[in-house]
C-alpha cells in the first residue's frame, strides 16, 4: 500500500506543481537491522520550502536553489531540523543529514538516526511547511520489523507514537 500511495504522489507531481491544488510531503522512515539505524528520506516540493525559508530567514527575495552566505543544503538542514523531530523510547534521536538533493520538482533529505538497537516506540513530530498552508498534510511511514505503520499529519495533529510489540 505504501509503494502504491507513494507512486501515486510522484507520478501525479508534475500535475500538482503546475496546478499545486495539493500541499503534502511524504516521510519514509526504515529500520535497517543491519545496521542498527533508522534511515528516512523526506521530500519536500522546492516552492514550498522556499517560500518557507524565506519567512524563517525574513527574506523575501530568498532564491533556495541559489542563496547568498549559504548554500542550499544548509538551509534546508535548518528548516528541516526546526520542523521534522523524532523520539525513540522517550528520547531524542540525534538526526546526521547525509545529503540533500533537488529531485524535479521535489528536495530529497537523507537522514539516519544511528546507534538504534530494540525500539518500543518512535514519536514522529512533523510540521513543515504548515506555517505556510493550512492544508498541509505530512505523510509519515515507518517500517520497523514489521508491516509499514503510515500516518497523515496536519496543524491540527502534527505528531504521532508509533508503538511496537516486543519480537
Amino acid at each position: 500500500m505504501k509503494s502504491l500511495l507513494t507512486l501515486l504522489f510522484f507520478a501525479w507531481l508534475p500535475l500538482a506543481t503546475q496546478l499545486h491544488p495539493i500541499h503534502i510531503s511524504v516521510t519514509e522512515i526504515n529500520y535497517s537491522e543491519k545496521d542498527k539505524s533508522f534511515q528516512m528520506i523526506l521530500r519536500l516540493f522546492v516552492d514550498d520550502t522556499e517560500l518557507a525559508i524565506r519567512g524563517l530567514k525574513k527574506n523575501p527575495d530568498l532564491d533556495i536553489l541559489e542563496p547568498k552566505g549559504a548554500t542550499t543544503q544548509e538551509l534546508v538542514e535548518e528548516y528541516v531540523r526546526l520542523h521534522l523531530k523524532l523520539w525513540v523510547d522517550g528520547k531524542p534521536a540525534k538526526m546526521n543529514f547525509l545529503a540533500i538533493e533537488k529531485e524535479d520538482l521535489s528536495f530529497v533529505c537523507y537522514i539516519e538516526m544511528a546507534n538504534i538497537r530494540k525500539v518500543k516506540s518512535v514519536t514522529v513530530q512533523n510540521d513543515c511547511l504548515m506555517e505556510i498552508h493550512e492544508d498541509q498534510s505530512n505523510l509519515v511511514h515507518i517500517t520497523y520489523m514489521a508491516p509499514v505503520k503510515s500516518v497523515r499529519l496536519t496543524r491540527s495533529k502534527p505528531d504521532e507514537t508509533f508503538t511496537f510489540a516486543k519480537k
